[in-house]
């Protein structure tokens, strides 16, 4: 099978053998196109259109042929909507064929959002190679573990050999340094044949600091009316956004259709400024979901917003055509990362109150309750760190699905000075405990490569970028950490690892030889069993409810007893103890347990206490 997304845009190759290339420079008197293929070059003029957009259409160019333009007869630029830069960002853009690929996956039709155990892992550190082949090596491994979702972080062809993906400038081309798109094709079918949805990081909120010629023909891409914390905003909602708009939709549908990926995690959307009607997060999920709708396969779109916008996370009821039984169905966006749950939890564990934490330092084992039970901890009340603001909206009557739950992620580990692992900073048997909870609760869990055999390895901020951009950057953040106590003083700073050396990135790497160590086949043992038994118990209830009656209750400052009631009558119920100290005011289940954290619980719960650091679970049919 053959898949290829036609794009308004790039070089695109046609069924006639020929190749039209497209580019939007309303701020160009001329555009031509040079391309190198095999040892011969030829210099094509491109055709003024209307609205700004230059084309070419040639049968002298053949797949594989490099090519770039040339605006007004100076700047040589390549195409922003390049599928592959072989050679980094600044040099020429590769012409693919995409109908070249064979595709073999054709049952696969994804997997529903209630069976989501998602994996996040970066391509460059999480195996020695770093590679999109290498990856393909250890997919086994993680359909063994439990996971479900694969999610990469962003791949768009960035600077450099090595980036945490945040910084592409091409987000049509994944990187050079992890392979080729035919590479990311072979993972994609291959995580599929495994039974793996595979997600795919995207970041439509700014471009990276180096290899981004848009401002040079087309500089109403971007806005004045809007700041961001990298510049200029994305021009979504003014003059000439119509472009700008079909850039970024037509990105999402390129990885969803032909690279058939399985969904899209969108980065920090609060970053995106948008006054129009539609706004963009808005148009893009209609777009999407009716171009590939929920009886061709599933697909799922997965949010950060640190604004806990809950309209976006809204469901409707309808009745699935394959089976006849009715599913709650996202009407834009399947999910969002719940911050607030992780930061409720980070507390309780490690008992940090700088930066954002402050925010959960007064109550965490309320806002963990209300997480749980509600999704988001803040919904309209006043954040502290954002200066009083109002944060969140309420969620009522949305599933609990539409939280994804997580202990540590790529954000709450590599912004930490050092890379800290929460192994390295949380007792074991607190680590174990929040897990626990987060891995049999209704909302889809997610884990950050090698949490599950407790990794050593840190996770550092990188990049490779040169000369003054770099020293830039390493300063930027360096002075990142100059308000905490540790990094008060500039020489203390100093100790904080340069994101632009190579030591840095190859610290960054999971060292799987200590898998093998009793201590971390302990953990890994720990956290198959529980993924084990949220697969044959958990994920059943949910897929017979989409919204269930949820309550909490403390038990002190850091005890807790949650409980949700599902349509077919089910109740699920979690007692919990995040504290250093036994907790007491229980009340005992007359049924048998689902999980303890520990043998001989039960007899603690007969008297009504829970001792440190443990759960229980329980499960009434």
């Amino acid at each position: 099978m053959k898949r290829r997304h036609n794009m308004p845009f790039g070089a695109e190759c046609r069924d006639d053998g020929s190749i039209r290339y497209r580019l939007w420079a309303p701020a160009a008197h001329s555009v031509h196109l040079e391309v190198i293929q095999g040892k011969r070059s030829l210099r094509m003029p491109l055709h003024a259109q209307e609205a700004g957009w230059y084309e070419l259409v040639t049968d002298a160019v053949h797949p594989g042929a490099k090519y770039i333009f040339q605006i007004d007869e100076g700047q040589k630029v390549p195409d922003p909507a390049s599928r592959f830069q072989g050679k980094d960002v600044h040099a020429p853009s590769e012409v693919i064929d995409p109908t070249a690929f064979d595709w073999k996956d054709l049952s696969w039709k994804g997997r529903p959002w209630e069976e989501a155990v998602v994996y996040e892992l970066h391509v460059g550190t999480f195996t020695p190679a770093g590679t999109f082949a290498a990856v393909r090596e250890r997919l086994d491994y993680l359909a063994d573990l439990g996971v479900t979702a694969l999610e990469l972080m962003p791949v768009a062809d960035f600077a450099g050999k090595r980036n945490w993906g945040y910084d592409g400038v091409y987000p049509f081309a994944p990187d050079s340094s992890y392979g080729r798109p035919e590479d990311l094709k072979e993972l994609v079918q291959n995580a599929h044949s495994r039974g793996l949805m595979i997600l795919l990081d995207v970041v439509y909120n700014h471009f990276g600091p180096e290899g981004n010629y848009l401002g040079c023909y087309a500089p109403q891409f971007f806005t004045e009316r809007h700041h961001t914390p990298w510049g200029n905003g994305i021009n979504f909602d003014g003059e000439h956004s119509r472009p700008v708009r079909e850039f970024f939709i037509h990105n999402a549908l390129y990885w969803l259709n032909e690279f058939n990926f399985d969904g899209l995690r969108f980065d920090a959307v609060h970053a995106i400024a948008d006054d129009s009607k539609p706004d963009i997060l808005t148009e893009l999920a209609d777009t999407l979901r009716k171009s590939i709708g929920p009886d061709r396969r599933h697909i799922h779109l997965i949010l950060e917003n640190d604004r806990n916008q809950s309209r976006y996370l809204e469901r409707r009821k309808k009745v699935a055509s394959d089976t006849g039984k009715q599913r709650c169905e996202p009407k834009t966006y399947t999910a969002q990362w719940n911050d607030d749950i992780h930061h409720a939890l980070h507390v309780l564990l490690t008992g940090e109150k700088d930066g954002y934490y402050s925010d959960y330092s007064q109550s965490p084992i309320v806002q963990l309750g209300r997480c749980l039970t509600e999704g988001f901890a803040y919904q309209g009340e006043a954040s502290g760190h954002r200066n009083g603001a109002a944060r969140g909206e309420v969620t009522a009557g949305l599933s609990t699905t539409a939280f994804v739950s997580f202990l540590q992620n790529h954000d709450q580990i590599g912004n930490r000075a050092f890379g800290d692992r929460i192994t390295k900073i949380a007792d074991l048997r607190a680590v174990r405990a929040a897990m626990a909870i987060l891995l049999l609760a209704p909302s889809p869990p997610m884990l950050f490569m090698g949490e599950e055999f407790g990794a050593n390895s840190p996770f550092l901020f990188f990049c490779d970028f040169e000369k003054d951009l770099a020293a830039a950057v390493t300063n930027g953040r360096r002075n990142e950490f100059a308000h905490f106590a540790a990094f008060n003083n500039p020489a203390d700073r100093e100790r904080i690892p340069d994101p632009n050396a190579l030591s840095t990135f190859e610290a960054s790497r999971l060292d799987w030889d200590s898998i093998k160590q009793r201590s971390h086949q302990a953990l890994l043992n720990f956290y198959r069993e529980l993924l084990k038994l949220r697969r044959e118990t958990i994920v059943p209830l949910l897929a017979r409810s989409c919204s269930p009656q949820s309550s909490y209750e403390l038990h002190g400052d850091h005890g807790l007893s949650a409980n949700w009631r599902f349509e077919d009558g089910s109740k699920l119920r979690l007692l919990a103890n995040l504290g250093s100290q036994a907790s007491v005011g229980y009340s005992p289940s007359a049924v048998t347990p689902l999980y303890v954290s520990e043998e001989g619980i039960a007899q603690f719960l007969q008297q009504g206490t829970l001792p440190a650091w443990s759960v229980a679970w329980y499960l009434e049919s």
